[in-house]
């Protein structure tokens, strides 16, 4: 066996004349004496099991193939496994070393969130593991995904429990940094519908509008889960000659005369005002609701 140091594969995309290609990149052995590689380029199928797709011998401490819409397609996770013998003697080989999976396509990033009704905004990051390139039209290059979201939760659908900032993202070429070679940001909010419905689970898909390169076209990327954490609705009340229940559970009478704040919001526009008028008789004075008006 040859011994050495490890000669750990690394797949990153790269264009190569307008097309994407992807190139696995490894450490060479030791320099002397000659020694050539082995490489098995394969693709995760869908029942999980690994499939070859091609298989080169080379000198080059790298190796290419490109994602050509037939052997190799978006959204497909792609492995390089990598032997090293020397030159005229196969049988002195290294152990075959795998890299890491590396999915080509348009992915959203986290692949799941977990939320709560409190308002809050979540940011979704949508990107492009792999370039874009649209050869002829420079210019207006990009790659254009329609979003939508989809209520899981329930047997019939319902009405949505997640909201997007846009339902439109613009994926424009850039150069590729780690993971990403283009990305956009939405952000996700639950909606906040005062209904105790529990835990519900909703998804975010994305659709390409139109790309012209047949490569995208065939394209659907992933949908994200995102989990709502239903939050108990706050309740205060006022009823009868008035007795008065606060948000936190505070209990007081009221029997005085007049217009009244009830409740207002410090972070919207909303307050209720309640009226009350004397419904007492000559040997007690109480008040009792008569009137509300709420905006």
């Amino acid at each position: 066996k040859l011994t050495g140091p490890a000669l750990q594969p690394v797949i990153a995309p790269k264009l190569v004349q307008g097309r994407v290609h992807l190139r696995c990149s490894y450490s060479p052995s030791s320099p002397e004496p000659p020694v050539q590689y082995r490489v098995l380029w394969s693709r995760l199928s869908s029942s999980g099991k690994r499939e070859q797709i091609h298989q080169e011998t080379t000198p080059q401490p790298f190796s290419h193939v490109e994602m050509d819409g037939t052997k190799l397609h978006l959204g497909d996770t792609v492995f390089c496994t990598v032997t090293a013998f020397r030159r005229g003697t196969p049988e002195q080989q290294s152990l075959p070393e795998d890299s890491k999976g590396f999915y080509a396509g348009i992915k959203f990033f986290p692949e799941s969130l977990e939320i709560a009704e409190d308002g809050k905004e979540h940011i979704l990051t949508v990107l492009s593991t792999v370039p874009i390139a649209c050869p002829g039209q420079d210019d207006s290059c990009k790659i254009t995904l329609q979003l939508s979201t989809e209520d899981l939760g329930s047997q019939a659908p319902g009405p949505p429990d997640i909201a997007l900032s846009a339902c439109q993202v613009d994926l424009v070429p850039g150069l590729c940094s780690g993971s990403s070679c283009a990305a956009a940001t939405v952000t996700v909010t639950a909606v906040t519908d005062f209904t105790q419905d529990g835990n519900r689970l909703s998804r975010v898909r994305a659709q390409l509008v139109t790309p012209r390169d047949p490569l995208w076209r065939a394209h659907t990327p992933r949908d994200v889960k995102v989990t709502v954490r239903d939050l108990p609705t706050g309740n205060c009340y006022s009823f009868t000659d008035p007795h008065i229940i606060t948000f936190d559970g505070w209990r007081y009478d009221s029997h005085k005369i007049g217009t009244f704040l009830l409740c207002r919001s410090d972070a919207r526009a909303f307050e209720v005002h309640v009226r009350q008028w004397d419904c007492g008789s000559h040997r007690s004075t109480t008040a009792c609701n008569c009137g509300v008006a709420a905006r």
